[in-house]
């Protein structure tokens, strides 16, 4: 039997983090309640075994499995060892796959296509796009998803969709994979299948697999090779399960004949609280087993071996190559092309978000203005078209955008986590997706809008187009830089709009003249969208500007005596420059998103896309 070296090794490892909830405050301003979480831990997982930890809610499993792959939050003290090094994060990011509790896969991509675009994004080797890879079919059959290679993701049930979050990370060939509950919520017969494909993997690939879980199964009982017992931190027991009930029984603690040994020595290693007497005779039960296995229980945590008959050395196969940032890129603008056209719900819905809600609130203004009459002499229909152009370009734009981008930021935070790729090219990729959208749905809807206007020029419908493609690029940009810290996408639609009606009813001059502002805010408003996009408009379309008022009562617009000159000069200069200014601001927010994208966010904001 050849000698494996891709052995992860735990040498007394203790870690130290939150122990109680805490409200937002806390955890902003670092006020955050902090406990031993992990106490002394030491154990092997070895090429070719299934190692599965086992305990009840609060044992310290996730908190085990986010120190190994170097995720965990607090102070953590020992030796992480894999492969003879210490096991980095960047180590972890090549070799090892994490399977969490949470993964938010795309709902509109095909299972076929989700492996596919998996595969992309973590080999240098290009997987054929119209002949699907061996490796991708290889995979739908060891996970059993053969049939619904072609269905959507949003179709599959609880089983299937399980069985592809593991293949996600099963396709990047891990030689170290962490799953977080992988069975929990499953019924018995999926929770059989999944242990039982972990356990094949494990074994064909001399691959080594850790998982945890808290209801464990009789009938998995012979897929796990090794087991440790976690209870508050410690550990009861950690070595092969075949060696686990003659542990036990030389302790003095057999299993009963018609048990189920992981479930009766689970209960074992949990506190009883159903009373104060009950708690404190558990709690002594379970320190006294915490001694014993210290004392006499180091011998079986390196005990055993892979129980495969012939095993390849892990570090001698070729592991792919990372791929290019170039590859990356034309993966993640395939993804995203692939799940907006393909013909589900979702990409249906994504559809009409991008291209269709825009034209349609046009077509509401439309009829609304469409019997409108005589607009040199009745101002509130020219000023309540320029507001309703504007406010409802925002409107449109904060909506879709909250729809249609917080799927794809989830997916983002979790694959950065796994180094796939970062937020800046994420962004870019995004960007260069969107904007022909937007610039489609504006269009459609400018024209709409135009028609109601009653003017003919196509100079004119130009001007319009481009400003409220500039509105609506700068409330895209908006949302998107909100919804990097907030999850809800409607509290990121009435955050972001609430701060568009800031700038419409200060920088417009549409619903306060700019005569009544104090001279403060008259400057600051010079700073907002909406200023040159109404200047723009209005100029262009409806006459002279909103803005030589003296008056300060509401409904003030403009005075007989404006003339240009006191704007500042020529009027297609003018409205060049509005224009101008009017697009480039979109521009510095999406430079300004992807500042931010790159910047370091407290870990509680992004635990709420990740885990």
């Amino acid at each position: 039997m050849v000698v494996n070296e891709a052995v992860l090794e735990l040498r007394n490892i203790f870690h130290s983090g939150q122990v109680e909830p805490t409200s937002w405050v806390q955890r902003l301003f670092g006020n955050i309640e902090t406990g031993l979480i992990l106490k002394d831990i030491t154990l092997e997982v070895k090429p070719g075994e299934v190692f599965a930890i086992l305990g009840s809610k609060g044992s310290g499993k996730r908190a085990l499995l986010d120190v190994i792959s170097r995720r965990a939050h607090g102070a953590t003290r020992g030796q992480i060892i894999f492969e003879g090094n210490p096991l980095t994060l960047s180590l972890f990011q090549r070799t090892c796959g994490y399977v969490t509790h949470r993964s938010d896969l795309i709902p509109s991509l095909t299972t076929e296509q989700t492996l596919y675009y998996a595969a992309n994004l973590s080999s240098g080797e290009k997987v054929s796009r119209y002949t699907c890879s061996t490796r991708v079919r290889q995979m739908l059959g060891d996970l059993a998803l053969n049939q619904v290679s072609h269905h959507s993701v949003s179709s599959l049930n609880t089983s299937q969709y399980r069985r592809l979050v593991i293949g996600v990370q099963l396709i990047k060939e891990p030689i170290l994979l962490l799953l977080d509950e992988p069975t929990a919520g499953l019924d018995p017969l999926s929770t059989y299948l999944v242990v039982s494909i972990l356990s094949s993997y494990a074994r064909r690939r001399c691959r080594a697999v850790m998982l945890t879980m808290e209801k464990p199964r009789s009938d998995v009982f012979p897929f796990l090779d090794r087991a440790a017992f976690l209870c508050l931190g410690d550990i009861l027991y950690a070595g092969p399960t075949r060696l686990m009930l003659d542990y036990f029984t030389s302790i003095g603690f057999p299993c009963p004949t018609m048990e189920n040994p992981l479930m009766y020595y689970l209960c074992l290693s949990t506190v009883d609280r159903r009373s104060r007497e009950r708690f404190l005779e558990s709690n002594a039960q379970i320190m006294e087993l915490v001694e014993k296995f210290k004392n006499d229980g180091g011998a079986y945590i390196s005990t055993g071996g892979p129980t495969s008959p012939q095993v390849i050395k892990p570090s001698t196969q070729i592991r792919p190559s990372r791929p290019s940032v170039f590859q990356v890129s034309i993966t993640l603008y395939q993804r995203l092309l692939a799940s907006t056209f393909n013909i589900t719900p979702f990409g249906l819905s994504h559809m009409f978000f991008r291209l269709l809600l825009y034209p349609l609130f046009a077509l509401l203004i439309f009829i609304l203005y469409l019997n409108a009459q005589n607009w040199e002499r009745v101002l509130i229909n020219r000023n309540g078209l320029l507001f309703f152009s504007i406010a409802g370009t925002y409107l449109m734009s904060t909506i879709s955008t909250a729809y249609t981008f917080s799927i794809f930021r989830t997916r983002y935070y979790q694959e950065a986590y796994e180094g796939i790729y970062g937020g800046p090219l994420f962004l870019i990729c995004y960007f260069l997706f969107s904007i022909p959208f937007s610039l489609a749905s504006s269009a459609a809807a400018s024209r709409i809008i135009f028609q109601a206007s009653g003017l003919t020029s196509v100079d004119d419908w130009l001007t319009m187009w481009a400003v409220l493609w500039g509105c609506y690029l700068l409330a895209e940009q908006q949302t998107i830089a909100l919804l990097m810290v907030i999850n809800s996408k409607f509290i990121a639609i009435l955050s972001s709009y609430y701060l568009c009606a800031l700038y419409v009813l200060l920088g417009s001059g549409i619903l306060r003249s700019y005569g009544g502002l104090p001279e403060w805010l008259l400057y600051t408003s010079y700073a907002t969208q909406p200023h040159t996009a109404a200047s723009a408009l209005s100029l262009r379309l409806f006459g002279p500007p909103l803005i030589n008022c003296s008056e300060t009562q509401f409904g003030c617009r403009q005075t007989e005596n404006f003339s240009l000159s006191e704007r500042g000069g020529n009027s297609s200069i003018t409205a060049g420059w509005d224009i101008a200014m009017c697009l480039g601001l979109p521009g510095v927010v999406a430079l300004g998103n992807i500042l931010i994208y790159v910047m370091p966010l407290p870990a509680f904001v992004k635990a709420k896309f990740r885990d």
